[in-house]
């Protein structure tokens, strides 16, 4: 089997209908570390970007060719595939014609005969310019999503996930991270990813669960044409569009046994064949997989492979329940307030917050975001109160009628009377006369404590 290249200094198609021009450029660009592609007209060189996956990065094409010459070739690539840098060579050059090729979206203008240093430097400055295009398109997705990942949390179970992320994530270690569904797993990994030497590659990720397995090995591994029925053309898999980055396997607790064989080929010997294909591909991604299911228990019952296990489980990252970790509550109501917020952002009353700190959160981060978003939209006079919160996390109307009350241990006795008339007020639909009632204090005590 022929083995594919991994370390290249970039994909290059070069574009012109005389073979010996093809054949010397390929070389000289070969030697010096680009993956170069060849086409000798215009349509085909749109039948080579196609199929290109990765994307090919920089095109250097010819001006004058038979068909789609090079001018019309600039304009329908950029139209079809605007982040390609492309290098117009001719030696029929003149002022007009490069401002032409520019106008029309060419990177730069090479006339004929030119030095290999020459063209080069060009291909250097162009594969830059490129580099900067995608970097900054992250930087304002990141901006659009409100920064970066990150853990949000100051108690000492948050400190010791964060001080671990630290201290694995430059390394290629794979990593398993453990937790209850809604702990924030997701955002562990992509903080990995983020801290990694990987961080300006791809973050790809795949959800084991979502898919039956003979999807999910297509997803992972890609297809040839024809390799099944309705296989009309070549699919890159998730391995080959992590290249250089990080593939993130979700729930890899629910892969069947026969995809955990070929997943463990993959970790062992970093390399791997489309369906239907002959050729070996080598795998330069980082693996970092997650599951809440209980993995030594799945193995004991022969349902999960243990080599495969610790070839995950190199370093096991595990993100704590929100219920044990009950301090870090008002910091991420804080954040999902803000996060959900159009305009002005809304209060939080104390009694809305004690109930958010005594519920056991079974959905953890997750049902917490979901609550405060709902939370937000319901709020009214830029305030967060009881009645705003899901029903589930309100004790019983009943309960409160006979006169229970729930809160956490270490609640102040201020804070408890806040929640009580906040409490009454719910009850009484917000009359304060009748609240005062209920507790046996007057209307102008509940207007006091309420304000």
């Amino acid at each position: 089997m022929n083995t594919e290249s991994v370390e290249n200094a970039g994909r290059i198609l070069v574009i012109d209908d005389e073979e010996q021009m093809l054949s010397a450029q390929k070389k000289m660009l070969a030697h010096d570390g680009y993956e170069v592609f060849t086409a000798r007209s215009g349509t085909l060189a749109l039948e080579r970007l196609r199929e290109s996956t990765p994307p090919i990065d920089v095109a250097l094409c010819d001006l004058r060719m038979e068909g789609l010459d090079g001018m019309q070739y600039i304009e329908t690539a950029k139209a079809l595939y605007p982040d390609l840098e492309v290098i117009m060579m001719t030696g029929y050059g003149t002022i007009e014609t490069a401002v032409e090729a520019i106008r029309k979206g060419a990177y730069d203008f090479l006339p004929k005969p030119f030095k290999r240093l020459q063209l080069l430097k060009i291909i250097s400055r162009a594969m830059e310019r490129r580099a900067l295009v995608f970097e900054n398109r992250r930087l304002r997705q990141q901006v659009a999503e409100g920064g970066s990942k990150s853990m949000i949390g100051q108690g000492q179970a948050m400190r010791q996930v964060s001080e671990l992320i630290a201290q694995v994530a430059p390394s290629e270690a794979t990593i398993l991270i453990l937790g209850e569904s809604g702990t924030g797993k997701e955002v562990v990994a992509r903080l990995i990813h983020e801290s990694s030497d990987r961080a300006r590659g791809p973050f790809v990720k795949v959800s084991c669960a979502a898919l039956p397995e003979s999807l999910l090995e297509a997803e992972l591994f890609g297809y040839e044409r024809g390799a099944f029925t309705g296989a009309d053309r070549r699919k890159p898999g998730r391995f080959e569009l992590a290249k250089g980055g990080t593939l993130f396997l979700d729930e890899i607790g629910d892969i069947p046994l026969e995809m955990q064989v070929k997943l463990l080929r993959v970790l062992q010997e970093r390399e791997f064949d489309r369906l239907g294909g002959t050729t070996t591909i080598k795998a330069d991604v980082r693996v970092l997989a997650a599951t809440h299911r209980d993995l030594r228990m799945l193995v004991d019952k022969g349902q999960f492979r243990e080599d495969l296990y610790y070839r995950l489980a190199v370093i096991p990252v595990e993100v704590p329940p929100l219920r044990d970790r009950r301090e870090d509550i008002p910091l991420l109501v804080a954040h999902f307030v803000e996060k959900f917020a159009r305009d002005r952002v809304p209060d939080v009353e104390t009694a809305a917050l004690e109930l958010l700190m005594a519920w056991d959160w079974p959905g953890n981060v997750r049902e917490l975001e979901n609550a405060m978003e709902r939370a937000v939209v319901l709020s009214k006079d830029g305030r967060i109160t009881v009645a705003q919160l899901p029903p589930h996390v309100v004790p019983e109307r009943g309960e409160m009628d006979q006169g229970y009350l729930r809160v956490p241990l270490g609640t102040s006795l201020r804070e408890i009377e806040n929640l009580l008339i906040g409490q009454a007020l719910e009850i009484s639909g917000g009359d304060k006369q009748k609240a005062g009632k209920l507790l046996g204090v007057s209307a102008r005590t509940i207007s006091r404590h309420s304000n």
